[in-house]
């Protein structure tokens, strides 16, 4: 079952509102609540989170940014189409970026990021174990968030950002096949055992096959 965040407390600034929105459209783009082609309504948003549909209108403005939505005259808000080629094109880049990321991070990770992360990764197995997919995936996301935000080069960490804002359905996906799901945690191990030993050239190695990987997967499953 996919956990969902409209539960949470609404904050009250417009464009705090609006933001609020747009992360919970978001998320269920990311784990499929919302498929490709299918529309998101305004009105029925607007009423289902209890707030007017100027936040709406701002947050679906927010995920069109993000190329997760088209918006037409016509059709209004609907869910992008997306194929193997692009997936497999997304992810070459962003195992370039990730692997860089992790290289870096390897070569001047401290005691607390690193206790941050073995948390994390723990979690993430508990989660794994129990199949409890939507908090491992979001878990796995957290992990990779870090790895890109603390390797100590900003213009990774945007790029990233603006890159996995189309890549985290895909992602979602490749969680789905029980065999890239098992390769993905031994990786996952595999990037931790780096870490712990500072090994920033097989921290990268070991994350740039890991993301392409996951992009193999989602391309085979489109």
């Amino acid at each position: 079952m996919v956990a969902d965040t409209a539960h949470t407390h609404r904050p009250d600034s417009a464009t705090a509102t609006a933001q609020w929105v747009a992360d919970i459209l978001r998320d269920r783009i990311v784990k499929g609540v919302y498929p490709p082609g299918s529309r998101i309504v305004e009105r029925k948003i607007s009423a289902e989170l209890e707030v007017s549909r100027t936040p709406v209108r701002e947050a679906l403005k927010l995920i069109d940014a993000d190329g997760l939505i088209t918006i037409s005259r016509n059709k209004g808000a609907q869910v992008l189409q997306y194929g193997a080629e692009e997936a497999l094109a997304l992810f070459d880049v962003i195992a370039s970026l990730e692997s860089l990321a992790a290289e870096r991070l390897a070569g001047r990770i401290d005691p607390e990021t690193l206790d941050r992360l073995e948390e994390m990764h723990d979690r993430m197995l508990t989660y794994h174990k129990v199949g409890n997919h939507s908090d491992y995936f979001d878990t796995n996301s957290e992990i990779h968030d870090l790895i890109v935000g603390a390797c100590g080069n900003p213009i990774v960490t945007e790029t990233h950002r603006k890159l996995m804002a189309r890549a985290r359905r895909r992602r979602f996906l490749a969680i789905m096949k029980p065999e890239r799901l098992q390769e993905a945690v031994a990786e996952h191990e595999e990037l931790m055992q780096a870490l712990r030993a500072a090994d920033a050239d097989g921290a990268g190695r070991i994350w740039r096959r890991h993301l392409l990987h996951t992009g193999a997967t989602v391309a085979a499953l489109l």
